[in-house]
């Protein structure tokens, strides 16, 4: 872990040198742990460049975050950095994604209702405070994941994407327009 570690720190953000960190911890996953720590040592200049290959890993193989998933969730709302915000909500759509698509039956039964709900805390945290736009969108493309399931969730969401769409960005009234659309039909 240690050159892990020593990569980690001279790593740049070129996609392929993050590529090459995230295939050594899907070849080696008895690290992926470790990252994960990394990730959540918030006030460390490290911990950003840790999410982005967090994020490529769990983009290729989701199912190595399961045993983690407490500990990624409780800690996730202590992340500050913009740089590593983004691939934390990036995984958080990922999860969802997975959870609620007919094909992912395993990871189902692995997200508990208690992390469902933590997942919606953190994605209406991340919606209504401060935040660049992907992980806005992001999250609330996992709001409207979650509220097929609850279903308080639709009626806040579109409560805060009316209120918020003319004062934010381009991409955000784009994410917001096809969410409300979704809504509509429901």
């Amino acid at each position: 872990m240690k050159f892990f570690t020593q990569q980690l720190l001279e790593l740049k953000a070129y996609r392929k040198d993050r590529e090459v960190l995230a295939n050594y911890i899907l070849e080696n996953p008895h690290c992926f742990g470790p990252l994960l720590d990394t990730c959540l040592q918030v006030d460390e200049a490290i911990s950003y460049k840790a999410a982005w290959i967090l994020e490529l890993v769990c983009l290729k193989n989701i199912k190595l975050l399961i045993p983690h998933l407490d500990r990624f969730l409780d800690n996730i709302s202590k992340v500050y950095k913009p740089q590593a915000v983004r691939p934390m909500a990036k995984i958080c759509e990922e999860l969802t994604l997975h959870y609620y698509s007919k094909k992912a039956i395993s990871l189902q039964f692995v997200l508990t209702k208690q992390q469902r709900e933590q997942l919606t805390e953190i994605c209406f945290d991340w919606l209504i405070t401060d935040q660049k736009v992907a992980v806005k969108a992001y999250a609330m493309h996992c709001l409207f994941l979650l509220g097929k399931e609850f279903k308080w969730i639709h009626p806040e969401l579109k409560i805060i994407l009316d209120k918020d769409y003319h004062e934010e960005q381009p991409a955000f009234k784009a994410r917001a327009r096809h969410i409300l659309k979704k809504l509509s039909v429901q």
